[in-house]
């Protein structure tokens, strides 16, 4: 049998699908609406509260669906829920289960060679009911006359109880008036064990039947006459001061006081104008489906465009340079900050199509908002200061002065001083747009949870608080990061993954190892002994991984986004120090049984991104080359692609949407970046002492490996 269960897959396009025909829908009312100045002849809504008094032009007589489906649900709510008749099949089965149970307590009772606490803990496993301590001990103290005298009172009340007709929403009712079945015979604490094993099996036997109470709904509903409403020439309608109601709009579309848009001219053409906006749209997501998936900012980019159309066709109609000052780039630059720079590019001309249409001088109103999102977007590229907005700034004012320039210096309509005017808020606009941007991209950023280029930039800052500890407690470690941070740069670089944010997190990933550096040897002297020789593999284990937990106090202590905070929870995924776990598997012999891996294994999670695989990878392959320093590049290359090898090996990157072909690029990145750190070198001649020194005998790969990761 085929699994009819809608698959994620259909069920995120069905819903994407209706949220594009309700925006197409909101933006096409949206647009007609600012070019009509009105929505109707009445300008009403349902809830407002009415301006004017509107009386009927002349008298009419119609079938209210409004006041019909009020009177279909006031009568439908009025049929009492149906519920089937008592089921003895229940009764019958809560009967055995009790038996069962009785059953139970019988043999351990009877049990001579368990222990009391063994029948205690027996007592507590039995399914179907809970038998407290102190229950348990009354029910093992018993006699066993007693006991029978309590067990077939038991089977007598449930008996009773059941063959009567109860409910979900009478169940604790009847197992209340369990006290007064049970016979006047027994004492007080017979009565109430009886009344505790019994209340256990107490259960509905009649179940509420919403096909039978649907059924007579829909009959009741069947038998309502519509209902009519008759409005005679003159009556008012609505009344100013009074809410306006569902019936009062319908009333109004009867007499004809209410119209949609002023011709269907208006409503075809901007239908039109949205159709073509939304295949362009849809286009784009098709061959980048990737933001499909990330339901954040896709709400995001939905909100942002809305809102921007939203206050530009409200604020535009009937004004001849608000237009022109209104900060449309800001929208281009802010989805460049808060999703990305491709989205941004594609989203900017349907939103500027839509601003401008039906608008006085409309085509180059539409130029004017493009061209001055997509200037600033090119010029802002590789954003390193708030200062860059300054030149974003002017290159907005700029392109949208030689829009104006061009468009209206062969209008005879426009002389100097209006041409003027408009090249001044054309400026406006500009430093407007880059202003905003700045405001709305520190105000969202922290309350939607992202990491914009701004935050990235101030973070990657050597003067960082957290960056200086780095420095000054750990130098060793800060170096270590530096390599990984340019390791994991340049190959983001190459598969086009965020490069900014990977060198970010590769400078935070190890942060954690401040609390214990001298443990990590990078940290450690040349004769400095190692730390970890004189103790259990399980503390040693310990330790390491414990950078990762203090390095997640230290980013919430110094207030570190989310996103960098991955990178210090994912950089190791839920690898095992191998080091010291091959101390724990030498100790044992070999016998991999006696160990608990979990107690050298790394919290995790496994990389969830791109680049926290990436700062994965760069991490291992640094400490793995320089312990082994190879002396030819094709032996670098083999360490590189041996350590990332293993990595995938061990499904550490099967959460990311890296391919083979970007591991292949990684690896050649690695390469070329670590050619030029561990490169061969000439051997001069040395004197004897000199070369002496020279022969101390490196630590174990291995140590080195797990120590630096």
């Amino acid at each position: 049998m085929k699994d009819k269960t809608l698959k994620p897959s259909l069920i995120r396009a069905a819903t994407l699908t209706l949220v594009l025909i309700l925006c197409m829908g909101g933006i096409w009312w949206l647009i007609n609406w600012s070019l009509t100045g009105a929505l109707s002849t009445v300008l009403v809504s349902e809830g407002s509260v009415a301006s004017q008094d509107v009386m009927s032009p002349y008298a009419v007589t119609y079938q209210s669906q409004v006041l019909t489906e009020e009177l279909q649900q006031e009568v439908a709510q009025g049929v009492d829920p149906i519920y089937t008749r008592q089921d003895s099949a229940i009764a019958r089965q809560q009967l055995n289960y009790l038996k069962d149970a009785l059953t139970f307590i019988d043999a351990v009772r009877n049990d001579q060679f368990a222990t009391q606490e063994q029948k205690y803990t027996d007592l507590a496993a039995l399914d179907g009911i809970y038998i407290s301590q102190g229950t348990a001990e009354q029910l093992l103290e018993l006699s066993d006359v007693r006991w029978q005298t309590v067990r077939q009172e038991t089977v007598v009340i449930l008996e009773q109880v059941m063959r009567t007709a109860i409910r979900v929403v009478d169940l604790e009712e009847a197992r209340q008036q369990l006290p007064s079945l049970v016979s006047l015979s027994l004492s007080e604490d017979q009565v109430n064990l009886v009344v505790e094993l019994a209340s256990a099996f107490v259960a509905p036997n009649s179940v509420y039947s919403e096909e039978a109470t649907e059924a007579a709904r829909q009959e009741a509903i069947q038998g309502i006459t519509p209902v009519t409403r008759s409005i005679v020439a003159g009556e008012t309608i609505i009344r100013r001061g009074e809410i306006i109601h569902e019936e009062d709009i319908e009333a109004l579309q009867e007499v004809g006081l209410l119209t949609t848009f002023s011709g269907w001219q208006n409503q075809a053409g901007t239908l039109a104008v949205v159709i073509l906006c939304a295949v362009l749209i849809i286009l784009y997501f098709r061959s980048h489906s990737y933001m499909l998936r990330n339901t954040k900012k896709m709400i995001v980019l939905l909100v942002l465009f809305l809102v921007f159309l939203g206050l530009s066709r409200y604020v535009s109609p009937g004004h001849l340079v608000i237009p022109y000052l209104f900060p449309m780039a800001a929208y281009s630059l802010l989805v460049a900050a808060l999703i990305d720079r491709r989205t941004a590019l594609f989203t900017t001309i349907p939103l500027a199509i839509l601003a401008a249409y039906g608008m006085p001088h409309a085509l180059d109103l539409t130029l004017y908002y493009s061209l001055g999102g997509l200037m600033g977007l090119l010029i802002l590229r590789r954003p390193q200061r708030l200062s860059a907005y300054v030149s974003v700034a002017g290159i907005i004012a700029v392109s949208g002065s030689v829009i104006l320039v061009a468009y209206r210096i062969i209008d005879p309509a426009t002389d100097v001083t209006g041409l003027a005017t408009l090249i001044a808020a054309s400026i406006f606009y500009g430093v407007a747009s880059a202003v905003l941007t700045i405001l709305l991209e520190f105000a969202l950023a922290p309350l939607l949870d992202l990491t914009t280029t701004l935050q990235l930039v101030e973070l990657s800052r050597p003067d960082h608080p957290l960056l200086q500890r780095l420095l000054r407690e750990i130098p060793g470690t800060y170096q270590h990061t530096l390599q990984v941070a340019n390791l994991a740069e340049q190959a983001a670089e190459r598969i086009q993954a965020n490069s900014m944010l990977a060198r970010v997190g590769a400078l935070y990933h190890d942060i954690g190892k401040m609390k214990n550096p001298q443990f990590y040897i990078e940290n450690q002297g040349p004769n400095q002994l190692n730390t970890h020789d004189d103790m259990a593999p399980e503390d040693s284990a310990e330790i390491i991984i414990d950078h990762v937990h203090y390095g997640l106090e230290l980013a919430k202590k110094y207030r570190l986004p989310s996103r960098i905070r991955e990178f210090i929870s994912e950089h190791h995924g839920t690898l095992i120090t191998r080091y010291q776990y091959g101390k724990a598997l030498e100790i044992a012999n070999g016998d991999e049984s006696q160990i608990d891996k979990s107690k050298f294994r790394y919290p995790g999670p496994r990389p969830q991104s791109v680049e926290t695989a990436l700062v994965m990878m760069a991490d291992g392959c640094e400490a793995y080359v320089r312990s082994q320093k190879p002396e030819t590049d094709d032996a670098l290359r083999a360490l590189i692609k041996d350590m990332v090898d293993r990595r995938v090996a061990l499904g550490q990157l099967d959460n990311t949407e890296l391919t083979l072909r970007d591991l292949k690029v990684i690896i050649d990145s690695f390469t070329t970046t670590l050619k030029g750190t561990y490169h061969a070198r000439v051997d001069y001649p040395e004197d004897e002492s000199s070369a002496d020194s020279n022969q101390e005998i490196s630590p174990d790969d291995a140590t080195l490996v797990e120590l630096r990761e």
